[in-house]
């Protein structure tokens, strides 16, 4: 009886000890502000609590540049990371990400299956997505109280004056410039892929480089219109959403020509995290989770059965559901992001805009 105590005693410590060392710390990398803001509370600390696990936050600019650096030389730091869907792509192409059982997503509280529930093409061999989000311009309602409507007016600097914010990157600017160059949303691509096409957006980009203020972290667009350097500029909706609601900035969106995308979770190759990189995704990309996330910043779900659990702002002030980039009467001129013409382009139009920039 003694032995068998000894024995069951000490199989409680190794099982206490197994315990502790399951714990593990995870590096998630994110846009900043208010978006990881909402990260953090829909997702961040409700998985630590589940899993005793914790987690270290850092912030980052987009792009594939430091996940590379990482995965070449050996030394992966980063076990998750929030991308845009061209560069989940490419990643994965390039074999700088692992890959993603689908099987590990949780179903819809129906038992809907994951890959059912998600959005069509959300979930990929390396990516699992969490937001619908889209590119817009605003501007300050102070500055323009009979503000402007199309996308047209934000390269108009006789009617409109004043800075324009623009993102420091060929993406999105490209198409919008298209757009307000009278190229209907439905061709921007096929316009796009020419090289005379890629002739016509830059050079409607001539017509208001001179006043453009370049950004590159997603927190810089409503930092711009609050502190008058600029009159309009483009941002992710969420960001602007977040300055109006919380601070009560006088900012307005227009969402003509707005430009949609999604954001994923990948995970880097080589991660010493990984089956505690891939819960954290599954965990998060519930549909509470991401339902919970749109509480806090105006990003749609990525799954379809998180839209009847969004209601309003977190703090009770604001219906969400109109603030959506997918709301309908938001999507009247709106361009879904071509993925696989930037998985295609990005590298060489990277280096026409640098080109065109340093000119």
């Amino acid at each position: 009886m003694k032995l068998k105590k000894l024995l069951a005693g000490a199989a409680m410590l190794v099982a206490l000890g197994t315990t502790a060392a399951v714990a593990e710390e995870i590096t998630v990398v994110s846009w900043g502000g208010a978006y990881t803001k909402s990260q953090v509370e829909a997702y961040h600390k409700p998985w630590i609590a589940a899993t005793g696990n914790s987690i270290v936050s850092e912030d980052y600019s987009g792009g594939l540049a430091e996940v590379k650096a990482q995965v070449e030389a050996g030394n992966v730091t980063w076990d998750v990371v929030d991308v845009e869907f061209s560069d989940a792509v490419r990643g994965c192409d390039e074999g700088l990400l692992e890959e993603i059982d689908p099987s590990i997503l949780p179903p819809a509280p129906d038992g809907t299956p994951a890959l059912e529930d998600f959005i069509d093409g959300s979930v990929t061999d390396c990516a699992v997505a969490n937001i619908v989000w889209s590119t817009i311009f605003a501007y300050d309602t102070t500055k323009f109280p009979n503000g402007p409507t199309t996308i047209a007016d934000f390269f108009d600097l006789e009617k409109f004056p004043g800075k324009r914010g623009l993102r420091k990157g060929p993406k999105v600017n490209l198409e919008m410039a298209l757009m307000a160059d009278g190229v209907p949303a439905d061709q921007v691509y096929d316009v796009l892929s020419t090289p005379e096409g890629v002739d016509r957006a830059f050079a409607k980009l001539d017509t208001i480089k001179d006043s453009v203020v370049w950004w590159e972290a997603g927190a810089q667009p409503p930092q711009l219109l609050a502190d008058g350097e600029v009159a309009m500029t483009t941002a992710y909706n969420g960001r602007i959403f977040n300055a109006v609601a919380s601070e009560g900035k006088p900012f307005q969106i227009v969402w003509d020509g707005q430009i949609l995308d999604l954001d994923l979770w990948v995970i880097p190759k080589g991660t010493k995290h990984l089956q505690t990189a891939l819960d954290f995704v599954a965990f998060s990309t519930a549909t509470e989770q991401l339902a919970a996330q749109a509480s806090w910043i105006s990003y749609g779900p990525a799954r379809r059965s998180s839209g009847a659990l969004v209601g309003k702002f977190h703090d009770g002030s604001v219906d969400m559901g109109p603030n959506m980039p997918t709301a309908e009467a938001n999507m009247k001129n709106a361009l879904l992001n071509n993925f696989e013409f930037w998985a295609d382009n990005q590298d060489q139009l990277n280096e026409r805009f640098n080109a065109w920039l340093a000119q």
